[in-house]
Protein backbone atom coordinates (compact mmCIF):
# COMPACT_ATOMS: atom_id res chain seq x y z
CA UNK A 1 0.00 0.00 0.00
CA UNK A 2 1.54 3.12 -0.91
CA UNK A 3 0.14 5.13 2.45
CA UNK A 4 2.02 2.67 4.78
CA UNK A 5 5.23 3.81 5.80
CA UNK A 6 8.20 0.94 5.45
CA UNK A 7 9.46 1.05 8.80
CA UNK A 8 13.36 -0.25 9.70
CA UNK A 9 13.43 -1.01 13.70
CA UNK A 10 16.44 -0.36 15.53
CA UNK A 11 16.40 -1.37 19.13
CA UNK A 12 18.39 -3.54 21.67
CA UNK A 13 15.95 -4.07 23.72
CA UNK A 14 14.09 -7.38 22.12
CA UNK A 15 11.21 -7.16 24.05
CA UNK A 16 10.84 -3.28 23.40
CA UNK A 17 11.04 -3.91 19.54
CA UNK A 18 8.38 -6.10 19.76
CA UNK A 19 5.98 -3.92 21.37
CA UNK A 20 6.38 -1.52 19.02
CA UNK A 21 6.49 -3.61 16.15
CA UNK A 22 3.09 -4.54 16.78
CA UNK A 23 1.94 -1.04 17.75
CA UNK A 24 3.17 0.36 14.51
CA UNK A 25 1.73 -2.86 12.57
CA UNK A 26 -1.88 -2.98 14.46
CA UNK A 27 -2.42 0.72 13.21
CA UNK A 28 -2.47 -0.12 9.57
CA UNK A 29 -0.22 3.15 9.04
CA UNK A 30 2.89 1.44 8.79
CA UNK A 31 4.71 -1.93 8.68
CA UNK A 32 7.94 -2.78 9.87
CA UNK A 33 10.00 -4.57 7.23
CA UNK A 34 13.43 -5.41 9.54
CA UNK A 35 14.65 -5.40 13.15
CA UNK A 36 18.54 -4.32 14.16
CA UNK A 37 20.17 -5.07 17.26
CA UNK A 38 23.16 -3.30 16.38
CA UNK A 39 25.03 -1.02 13.83
CA UNK A 40 26.05 -3.82 11.36
CA UNK A 41 22.40 -4.82 11.17
CA UNK A 42 21.32 -1.58 10.63
CA UNK A 43 23.32 -0.70 8.25
CA UNK A 44 22.93 -3.54 6.15
CA UNK A 45 18.55 -3.34 6.22
CA UNK A 46 18.95 0.21 4.91
CA UNK A 47 21.08 -1.05 1.70
CA UNK A 48 18.68 -3.96 0.85
CA UNK A 49 15.25 -2.57 1.79
CA UNK A 50 15.76 1.32 1.77
CA UNK A 51 12.95 2.14 3.94
CA UNK A 52 11.14 5.31 4.83
CA UNK A 53 11.35 5.43 8.12
CA UNK A 54 14.13 4.41 11.06
CA UNK A 55 13.33 4.58 14.52
CA UNK A 56 16.40 3.73 16.79
CA UNK A 57 17.50 4.17 19.85
CA UNK A 58 20.08 6.97 20.20
CA UNK A 59 22.87 4.83 21.17
CA UNK A 60 22.61 2.44 18.06
CA UNK A 61 24.36 4.03 15.32
CA UNK A 62 22.20 5.93 12.36
CA UNK A 63 25.06 7.62 10.75
CA UNK A 64 23.81 5.14 7.47
CA UNK A 65 20.21 6.38 7.61
CA UNK A 66 20.58 7.79 3.78
CA UNK A 67 17.00 9.25 2.95
CA UNK A 68 14.86 7.71 5.51
CA UNK A 69 13.37 9.88 8.22
CA UNK A 70 15.47 9.14 11.44
CA UNK A 71 13.21 8.81 14.48
CA UNK A 72 15.03 8.12 17.75
CA UNK A 73 12.88 6.04 20.34
CA UNK A 74 14.24 6.26 24.28
CA UNK A 75 12.79 4.47 27.39
CA UNK A 76 13.54 7.27 29.70
CA UNK A 77 14.33 10.93 28.36
CA UNK A 78 17.74 12.39 29.07
CA UNK A 79 19.81 15.34 28.64
CA UNK A 80 22.55 12.67 26.79
CA UNK A 81 19.94 11.10 24.63
CA UNK A 82 19.08 14.09 23.30
CA UNK A 83 22.33 15.06 22.30
CA UNK A 84 23.08 11.81 20.46
CA UNK A 85 19.75 11.94 18.71
CA UNK A 86 20.42 15.67 18.01
CA UNK A 87 24.39 15.01 16.41
CA UNK A 88 22.54 12.40 14.62
CA UNK A 89 20.37 14.83 13.10
CA UNK A 90 17.03 12.87 14.05
CA UNK A 91 13.55 14.49 12.88
CA UNK A 92 11.91 13.51 15.94
CA UNK A 93 13.00 12.14 19.88
CA UNK A 94 9.94 9.56 21.49
CA UNK A 95 9.78 8.52 25.15
CA UNK A 96 8.37 4.65 24.74
CA UNK A 97 5.46 4.11 25.93
CA UNK A 98 4.10 7.73 26.74
CA UNK A 99 4.96 9.14 23.54
CA UNK A 100 4.23 6.52 21.47
CA UNK A 101 0.95 8.51 19.73
CA UNK A 102 3.51 10.87 18.72
CA UNK A 103 5.40 8.71 16.85
CA UNK A 104 2.67 6.47 15.15
CA UNK A 105 1.76 10.41 14.21
CA UNK A 106 5.10 11.71 12.86
CA UNK A 107 5.33 7.71 10.77
CA UNK A 108 1.72 8.77 9.46
CA UNK A 109 2.87 11.62 8.41
CA UNK A 110 6.31 10.52 6.77
CA UNK A 111 3.41 8.04 4.80
CA UNK A 112 1.74 10.97 3.26
CA UNK A 113 3.81 12.87 2.51
CA UNK A 114 5.14 10.27 -0.02
CA UNK A 115 1.75 10.93 -1.90
CA UNK A 116 1.85 14.43 -2.47
CA UNK A 117 3.15 15.20 -5.52
CA UNK A 118 6.13 17.22 -6.22
CA UNK A 119 5.60 21.28 -5.51
CA UNK A 120 5.35 23.54 -8.59
CA UNK A 121 3.60 26.74 -7.12
CA UNK A 122 4.84 29.98 -6.06
CA UNK A 123 3.45 30.07 -2.85
CA UNK A 124 2.20 33.63 -1.23
CA UNK A 125 1.03 33.95 2.31
CA UNK A 126 -1.49 37.13 3.36
CA UNK A 127 -1.06 38.37 6.79
CA UNK A 128 -2.25 41.13 8.50
CA UNK A 129 -1.54 41.21 12.39
CA UNK A 130 -4.33 43.74 13.38
CA UNK A 131 -7.98 43.18 12.57
CA UNK A 132 -9.42 44.95 9.85
CA UNK A 133 -6.18 45.85 8.36
CA UNK A 134 -7.36 44.53 5.10
CA UNK A 135 -5.60 40.82 4.80
CA UNK A 136 -9.05 39.03 3.27
CA UNK A 137 -9.09 41.99 1.06
CA UNK A 138 -5.64 41.99 -0.18
CA UNK A 139 -5.66 37.82 -0.42
CA UNK A 140 -8.49 38.05 -2.82
CA UNK A 141 -7.55 41.18 -5.03
CA UNK A 142 -4.41 39.44 -5.36
CA UNK A 143 -5.97 35.98 -6.55
CA UNK A 144 -7.61 38.09 -8.91
CA UNK A 145 -4.69 39.58 -10.57
CA UNK A 146 -2.34 36.39 -10.87
CA UNK A 147 -5.56 35.06 -13.03
CA UNK A 148 -5.32 38.17 -14.61
CA UNK A 149 -2.02 37.60 -15.80
CA UNK A 150 -2.77 34.15 -16.91
CA UNK A 151 -1.25 32.34 -14.08
CA UNK A 152 -3.07 29.44 -12.72
CA UNK A 153 -3.67 30.48 -9.28
CA UNK A 154 -5.56 28.45 -6.08
CA UNK A 155 -6.32 30.92 -2.71
CA UNK A 156 -6.77 28.60 0.04
CA UNK A 157 -8.32 30.09 3.02
CA UNK A 158 -6.88 29.10 6.21
CA UNK A 159 -9.14 30.97 8.75
CA UNK A 160 -11.00 28.02 10.71
CA UNK A 161 -12.63 30.29 12.78
CA UNK A 162 -14.42 32.99 10.52
CA UNK A 163 -13.83 32.21 7.42
CA UNK A 164 -14.04 35.20 6.00
CA UNK A 165 -12.97 34.94 2.06
CA UNK A 166 -16.66 32.90 1.65
CA UNK A 167 -18.39 36.62 1.81
CA UNK A 168 -16.27 38.32 0.07
CA UNK A 169 -16.00 36.20 -2.88
CA UNK A 170 -19.76 36.40 -3.18
CA UNK A 171 -20.24 32.43 -2.14
CA UNK A 172 -23.28 31.00 0.30
CA UNK A 173 -22.34 28.84 2.71
CA UNK A 174 -25.31 26.53 2.28
CA UNK A 175 -24.43 25.93 -1.46
CA UNK A 176 -20.55 25.24 -1.79
CA UNK A 177 -18.21 22.88 -0.42
CA UNK A 178 -15.69 23.68 1.99
CA UNK A 179 -12.47 22.28 3.47
CA UNK A 180 -14.64 21.02 6.04
CA UNK A 181 -15.87 18.53 3.30
CA UNK A 182 -12.43 17.07 3.86
CA UNK A 183 -12.03 16.36 7.85
CA UNK A 184 -12.96 12.74 7.59
CA UNK A 185 -10.24 12.25 4.96
CA UNK A 186 -7.44 12.90 7.49
CA UNK A 187 -4.05 11.39 6.16
CA UNK A 188 -5.45 9.76 2.71
CA UNK A 189 -6.19 13.36 1.13
CA UNK A 190 -5.09 13.64 -2.21
CA UNK A 191 -5.34 15.48 -5.23
CA UNK A 192 -8.81 13.84 -6.27
CA UNK A 193 -10.25 15.01 -2.79
CA UNK A 194 -9.08 18.70 -3.67
CA UNK A 195 -10.94 18.75 -6.76
CA UNK A 196 -13.89 18.17 -5.19
CA UNK A 197 -13.66 21.01 -2.57
CA UNK A 198 -11.85 23.28 -5.34
CA UNK A 199 -14.37 26.42 -6.66
CA UNK A 200 -14.22 28.40 -9.70
CA UNK A 201 -14.72 31.90 -8.99
CA UNK A 202 -15.49 34.25 -11.98
CA UNK A 203 -12.41 36.09 -12.29
CA UNK A 204 -10.60 33.25 -13.08
CA UNK A 205 -8.84 31.79 -9.83
CA UNK A 206 -9.75 28.84 -7.68
CA UNK A 207 -10.57 28.83 -4.19
CA UNK A 208 -10.64 26.23 -1.46
CA UNK A 209 -13.08 27.89 1.24
CA UNK A 210 -12.63 28.09 5.04
CA UNK A 211 -15.11 25.95 7.43
CA UNK A 212 -18.26 27.22 8.28
CA UNK A 213 -19.45 27.47 11.71
CA UNK A 214 -18.80 24.78 13.72
CA UNK A 215 -16.93 22.37 11.28
CA UNK A 216 -13.46 24.12 11.61
CA UNK A 217 -13.05 22.34 14.83
CA UNK A 218 -12.71 19.39 13.02
CA UNK A 219 -10.00 20.17 10.55
CA UNK A 220 -6.74 19.67 12.08
CA UNK A 221 -2.82 21.23 11.68
CA UNK A 222 -1.86 17.67 9.93
CA UNK A 223 -4.60 17.98 7.21
CA UNK A 224 -3.80 21.74 6.36
CA UNK A 225 -0.44 21.28 5.99
CA UNK A 226 -1.37 18.22 3.62
CA UNK A 227 -4.09 20.59 1.87
CA UNK A 228 -1.07 23.29 1.30
CA UNK A 229 1.20 21.03 -0.29
CA UNK A 230 -1.31 19.92 -2.32
CA UNK A 231 -2.12 22.97 -3.56
CA UNK A 232 1.60 23.84 -3.88
CA UNK A 233 1.33 21.00 -6.25
CA UNK A 234 -1.71 21.84 -8.30
CA UNK A 235 -1.56 25.67 -9.04
CA UNK A 236 0.90 28.08 -10.64
CA UNK A 237 0.30 29.97 -7.49
CA UNK A 238 -0.92 29.39 -4.21
CA UNK A 239 -2.27 32.22 -2.31
CA UNK A 240 -2.92 31.52 1.49
CA UNK A 241 -5.14 33.02 3.77
CA UNK A 242 -3.65 33.03 7.10
CA UNK A 243 -4.99 34.38 10.14
CA UNK A 244 -4.17 36.73 12.54
CA UNK A 245 -3.21 34.46 15.54
CA UNK A 246 0.31 33.34 15.24
CA UNK A 247 -0.45 30.29 15.81
CA UNK A 248 1.92 26.99 15.71
CA UNK A 249 0.27 26.84 11.79
CA UNK A 250 0.44 30.03 11.40
CA UNK A 251 4.10 30.20 11.86
CA UNK A 252 4.52 27.02 9.78
CA UNK A 253 2.86 28.41 6.74
CA UNK A 254 5.12 31.40 7.05
CA UNK A 255 7.86 29.22 6.87
CA UNK A 256 6.61 27.64 3.43
CA UNK A 257 5.64 30.88 1.66
CA UNK A 258 8.03 32.15 -1.03
CA UNK A 259 6.66 35.45 0.28
CA UNK A 260 4.97 36.49 3.11
CA UNK A 261 2.43 39.51 2.67
CA UNK A 262 2.18 41.26 5.90
CA UNK A 263 -0.86 43.81 5.78
CA UNK A 264 -0.59 46.75 7.33
CA UNK A 265 -2.40 50.54 7.50
CA UNK A 266 -1.38 53.86 8.19
CA UNK A 267 -1.61 53.55 12.14
CA UNK A 268 0.47 53.40 15.27
CA UNK A 269 -1.36 49.95 16.03
CA UNK A 270 -1.33 48.40 12.98
CA UNK A 271 2.70 49.22 12.75
CA UNK A 272 2.95 47.45 16.36
CA UNK A 273 1.25 44.31 15.60
CA UNK A 274 2.75 44.22 12.49
CA UNK A 275 6.43 44.39 14.15
CA UNK A 276 5.75 41.67 16.12
CA UNK A 277 4.23 39.08 13.34
CA UNK A 278 7.57 39.85 11.41
CA UNK A 279 9.88 38.94 14.20
CA UNK A 280 8.56 35.11 12.89
CA UNK A 281 8.85 35.73 9.42
CA UNK A 282 12.61 35.45 7.44
CA UNK A 283 13.54 38.85 6.67
CA UNK A 284 14.12 37.39 2.94
CA UNK A 285 10.33 36.23 2.08
CA UNK A 286 9.00 39.78 3.85
CA UNK A 287 7.68 42.02 2.35
CA UNK A 288 4.70 45.06 3.29
CA UNK A 289 1.52 46.13 1.79
CA UNK A 290 0.17 49.52 3.01
CA UNK A 291 -4.05 49.18 2.53
CA UNK A 292 -5.72 51.66 2.40
CA UNK A 293 -3.71 54.43 2.31
CA UNK A 294 -4.78 58.33 3.18
CA UNK A 295 -3.29 61.31 4.37
CA UNK A 296 -2.76 60.95 7.46
CA UNK A 297 0.22 61.83 10.27
CA UNK A 298 1.81 58.39 9.15
CA UNK A 299 2.87 58.18 5.52
CA UNK A 300 4.23 54.91 3.34
CA UNK A 301 7.46 56.26 3.74
CA UNK A 302 7.48 55.57 7.34
CA UNK A 303 7.42 51.75 6.51
CA UNK A 304 10.84 52.14 5.75
CA UNK A 305 11.58 53.96 8.86
CA UNK A 306 10.05 51.07 11.25
CA UNK A 307 10.38 47.91 8.82
CA UNK A 308 13.69 48.70 7.16
CA UNK A 309 12.30 48.55 4.10
CA UNK A 310 10.20 50.26 1.20
CA UNK A 311 6.48 49.00 0.93
CA UNK A 312 6.21 46.44 -1.49
CA UNK A 313 3.04 48.69 -3.02
CA UNK A 314 0.37 51.13 -1.56
CA UNK A 315 -3.01 50.38 -1.86
CA UNK A 316 -5.68 53.71 -1.88
CA UNK A 317 -8.51 54.06 0.12
CA UNK A 318 -11.30 53.27 -2.19
CA UNK A 319 -15.14 54.76 -0.96
CA UNK A 320 -16.18 52.10 -2.98
CA UNK A 321 -14.54 48.87 -1.46
CA UNK A 322 -16.74 48.36 1.64
CA UNK A 323 -20.03 48.51 -0.68
CA UNK A 324 -17.88 46.01 -2.91
CA UNK A 325 -17.54 43.25 0.23
CA UNK A 326 -20.83 43.89 1.19
CA UNK A 327 -22.03 42.21 -2.14
CA UNK A 328 -19.40 39.61 -2.61
CA UNK A 329 -17.60 41.47 -5.30
CA UNK A 330 -13.73 42.02 -5.83
CA UNK A 331 -12.78 45.79 -7.16
CA UNK A 332 -12.34 46.09 -11.35
CA UNK A 333 -9.37 44.44 -12.18
CA UNK A 334 -8.77 47.81 -14.94
CA UNK A 335 -9.04 50.27 -12.39
CA UNK A 336 -6.84 52.42 -9.68
CA UNK A 337 -6.80 49.36 -7.35
CA UNK A 338 -6.85 46.67 -9.55
CA UNK A 339 -3.80 48.47 -11.45
CA UNK A 340 -2.24 48.62 -7.76
CA UNK A 341 -2.59 44.49 -7.15
CA UNK A 342 -1.29 43.62 -10.83
CA UNK A 343 1.88 45.35 -10.06
CA UNK A 344 2.18 43.51 -6.60
CA UNK A 345 1.19 40.33 -8.71
CA UNK A 346 4.15 41.14 -11.51
CA UNK A 347 6.71 41.82 -8.82
CA UNK A 348 6.25 38.90 -6.11
CA UNK A 349 6.17 36.14 -9.68
CA UNK A 350 9.45 38.10 -11.09
CA UNK A 351 10.95 37.49 -7.43
CA UNK A 352 10.38 34.40 -7.24
CA UNK A 353 11.95 33.35 -10.85
CA UNK A 354 15.86 34.60 -10.74
CA UNK A 355 16.23 34.50 -14.29
CA UNK A 356 13.26 36.93 -14.70
CA UNK A 357 14.72 39.27 -12.18
CA UNK A 358 17.70 39.41 -13.72
CA UNK A 359 16.63 39.83 -17.34
CA UNK A 360 14.71 42.52 -16.37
Amino acid sequence: MDDVARVVLALEAQEVAEEVLHFLDRSGRARVVATAADDRQLAEAIRQLEPDVIVAEPTVGVATAGSATLLTLAMRESVASLRVAIAAGADGFYVWPQERDGLLQHVTRVAAARLVPERRATVVAVHAARGGAGCTFVAAQLAQAFAKRGSNCLLVDLDRTYADLTHALGFSEADVPSMADLADVGDELGVEHLQGVRLRHDAGFDVILGPFGDSGDAITDDLLRRLVALAAASADVAVLHVPRELSPMSRWCFEQADRVIEVVTLDVLSFRASSRALEVVSPSTAGIVVNRATRSEITPGDVRRVFGEDALTVVPADASVPRLQDHGKLAPPRGRLGRAFERLAERLVRDADPIAEEAS
